[in-house]
């Protein structure tokens, strides 16, 4: 009998509808009932990608006997956490703090008032490896129900204290100084792996956030180290471009192969500022076959990008990316395939082979490349994930906006521009707020912090790529709406869910930058950026806020700050507003200069004035092309001149 999950968009949710749970969507309805019959919450937490999670949903969900259990003692729920992060970050922060660890699948049980009491992670149908079974979690949280309640209730109070921790988190009143930053970088050092790159041992996920701020600041040992042992290794698809989401060893070889949006925009931008620092071929090469990929196997016919490829295909982990070496034999023939076999090097996975690049670069490696992707084509695909998520999108809009103006690739800036108008277009509610995801033709879900953050982020670096001041307006526009909506007026920073969210366990603030940034790292830099374009003080005192709550947390674990750090780096740093005004191709000559190197301490406004601040009374001189560069708002004389321009920046 098809449980209640059939009318979901959620392709994780829809993977659920013919499990013989009784499952319902995370909602009223169900906490109704909870609360009607006495019983607990059990709530599954996962998302499409997820590999454990279709394990434990063969196992478990799928088997009638288990199924029934759960049914007769629970109301279950299924969340997608890429939907609803709000839920997902409550009982993540419950589970880290009853268990020690947390990951996906994440089971959590909560009162009928939405409060976790117990939480795991993955369970087996049988006991094995230490892990208790399935059915004796089941059998134990009931029994602790039932004959336990009082000791549950108290234990509820002190977790809606812990979870609401983060929100009353008091702002410090010391300066923001470079010192806290010096020695944040020091700490980076000691834990940097000198031999594979990255930081820390297995597993391995991509540090984006740490990178950039590394590059940042001048630091090019662990960053372009980590980029190109990142780029040789497994985790980077040598065949189709794009990177998984984390490598199982020290080396990056073997990844976790599902491939998530997040990671390929955030690392696209990372290996753009990498190849402009350095030079390097491949760091430029490694953007463009990331953008690549997601244009040719992301992008919806409406402009936006779905969020995520299956680590699985015909239920085989990996199974749509290895190759056996008689595989690459008959592909490439013998004309082809010693060159790559000296190339690629494979490295042994099961009964299988993962590309790496650890050889010498054939001539012919774009052909090999070409007649390795045609024949893996031809093969199952892995399951796609088509929802599109406004905070994702916005990440994708950053990368190809700014890959796009550094690299002269009209194409990228158009598939940004695209991709804007429909966030702006169809991830809107009837009453203009933004909303979270988007699935066959219909948004839903109220937009978080993220969203807001990352779309203000997204804007600025679309404007400056194209100079259309709409991109600016909406910058403001969404920026004004997040300070209204999700601001802390008393302590600082902002909260992850709008005033008016449905009320939860506990109203939070997300904090850290992992996977990727948090809502409140991304608002400050995207506010300290606008500040600077709009000459408006109340965007740097939000910003200024959140440096004030998070900045000496931030500091003393850089790993888990690397995009606030970068904030307070920006807020640092003696930036440059440049203003570039007048005909082409002059106008464009001046452009490239300001492009031409990795500026992350600049702003730029080009276009037509229309509102936008920084352009007001610029004027070209002699009808010439003409830049002002400027730092708050005052202005050195204009320069004409392409070597003029880059001596004064």
């Amino acid at each position: 009998m098809p449980n209640r999950l059939g009318g979901e968009s959620s392709p994780y949710l829809l993977q659920h509808k013919d499990n013989p749970v009784d499952w319902y969507p995370w909602g009223e309805e169900a906490s109704a009932r909870a609360r009607a019959e006495d019983r607990p919450l059990l709530v599954s937490i996962g998302y499409s990608a997820c590999h454990w999670c279709h394990v434990m949903a063969h196992e478990s969900f799928e088997d009638p006997e288990i199924a029934a259990l759960m049914s007769e003692r629970f109301v279950c729920v299924k969340v997608d956490r890429e939907e609803r992060p709000d839920i997902d970050a409550i009982c993540m922060e419950a589970c880290q703090a009853l268990t020690g660890h947390g990951g996906w699948p994440l089971n959590a049980f909560l009162t009928p008032d939405g409060v976790p009491f117990y939480a795991g992670t993955y369970f087996p149908p049988e006991s094995r490896h230490g892990l208790p079974s399935w059915r004796m979690v089941l059998d134990g949280v009931a029994e602790a129900w039932a004959n336990r309640r009082e000791e549950i209730l108290a234990q509820g109070t002190r977790m809606v204290q812990a979870l609401g921790a983060t929100g009353e988190l008091e702002p410090s009143l010391d300066p923001i100084r470079d010192d806290e930053l010096r020695a944040a970088l020091v700490s980076l050092w000691n834990t940097y792996d000198r031999t594979n790159g990255g930081f820390g041992r297995a597993p391995k996920f991509p540090p984006h956030s740490v990178l950039e701020l590394l590059l940042a600041r001048g630091e090019h040992d662990m960053s372009l180290g980590t980029l190109e042992a990142m780029a040789r290794g497994g985790i980077y698809d040598q065949v189709g471009g794009g990177f998984a989401r984390y490598s199982v060893d020290a080396t990056w070889t073997v990844p976790h192969f599902e491939k998530m949006l997040y990671d390929n925009a955030l690392l696209a931008r990372a290996y753009l500022h990498g190849w402009q620092v350095s030079g390097r071929e491949r760091f430029r090469a490694v953007c463009c076959e990331t953008l690549d990929w997601a244009l040719r196997e992301m992008r919806g016919r409406e402009g936006g990008f779905c969020s995520a490829l299956d680590a699985d295909s015909e239920g085989v982990e990996g199974k749509f990316y290895v190759w056996t070496e008689s595989e690459l034999r008959e592909v490439l023939g013998p004309e082809l395939a010693p060159a790559a076999l000296d190339y690629f090097r494979p490295a042994r996975f099961e009964h299988a082979l993962i590309l790496e690049a650890r050889g010498p670069s054939p001539a012919d490696l774009a052909e090999i490349r070409r007649r390795l992707l045609d024949a893996r084509s031809k093969r199952v695909r892995p399951g796609l994930d088509d929802k599109r998520l406004t905070a994702w999108n916005a990440l994708m809009i950053a990368a190809l906006a700014e890959a796009g103006a550094v690299l002269g690739r009209s194409d990228y800036v158009q598939a940004a521009v695209d991709c804007a108008s429909f966030v702006l277009a169809d991830l809107r509610d009837g009453d203009g707020r933004l909303l979270r995801t988007w699935k066959d033709g219909r948004g839903r879900i109220a937009a978080y912090l993220e969203d807001h953050a990352f779309l203000l982020e997204a804007l600025i670096v679309l404007y400056e790529a194209t100079g259309d001041p709409r991109w600016y307006t909406e910058a403001c526009a969404t920026a004004d709406v997040m300070i209204e909506r999700f601001s802390d007026s008393e302590r600082g920073g902002f909260y992850t869910t709008a005033d008016d969210h449905e009320s939860l366990a506990a109203r939070r603030k997300d904090l850290e930058d992992s996977p990727i940034p948090s809502g409140n790292s991304a608002a400050a830099l995207g506010l300290l950026r606008l500040a600077l374009l709009s000459g408006e003080g109340r965007y740097e005192r939000h910003a200024l806020g959140v440096l004030r709550l998070l900045y000496p947390l931030a500091a003393r674990h850089p790993q888990a700050f690397g995009h606030l750090l970068q904030a307070a780096d920006f807020y640092l740093a003696p930036v440059k507003e440049v203003a570039i005004v007048g005909p082409s191709p002059g106008a464009e000559e001046l452009l490239r200069v300001v492009r031409g190197d990795y500026r992350p301490h600049l702003v730029l406004a080009t276009g037509e004035a229309d509102g936008v601040p920084l352009l007001e009374g610029r004027e070209p001189v002699d009808g010439r092309a003409a830049a002002y560069v400027c730092e708050h708002f005052i202005c050195q004389a204009p320069v004409t001149g392409a070597d003029e321009l880059a001596a004064a920046l």
